[in-house]
């Protein structure tokens, strides 16, 4: 049997979820002897300064008699990170993605849709000074 038609009769299910720069496969595969196991890979993409980029991924091969402790482990995880910082995402990083995702898909604001005073900084920052003798 050719590497092609194992790899396709392997694959029984997947699922994947987009975070980001990351994306989770969650793929069930098929042993030799018919039984099935979990794969879950994390694929995380990185931007070289020359504007090409790559790859890196991470993967967990998860087997039944393994399921129950990991779920009761997982959930333990999640519940605990949860309890102990809330559902907020408080990254810096992750607050600045958030907000220029949010930026990115707004439509256009109007002049009467933010409030800056004279003294704001932030407000002129984004401006060219132009000198119109130039133009």
């Amino acid at each position: 049997m050719s590497e092609k038609n194992m790899i396709d009769r392997e694959e029984i299910h997947s699922k994947i979820m987009r975070a980001g720069r990351r994306t989770y496969f969650f793929d069930v595969r098929a042993t030799r002897a018919g039984d099935y196991y979990l794969t879950i890979t994390e694929s995380k993409k990185f931007t070289n300064e020359d504007g090409s980029y790559h790859y890196k991924k991470h993967k967990i091969y998860l087997y039944k008699e393994d399921f129950i402790e990991f779920k009761d482990s997982l959930g333990e995880m999640i519940t605990f990170i949860i309890d102990e910082k809330g559902e907020e995402v408080i990254s810096e990083r992750h607050q600045k993605d958030y907000k220029r995702e949010n930026i990115d898909s707004d439509t256009a604001v109007s002049d009467n849709d933010t409030e800056t005073s004279p003294n704001d900084e932030s407000a002129t920052s984004n401006f060219t000074d132009v000198d119109f003798d130039d133009i």
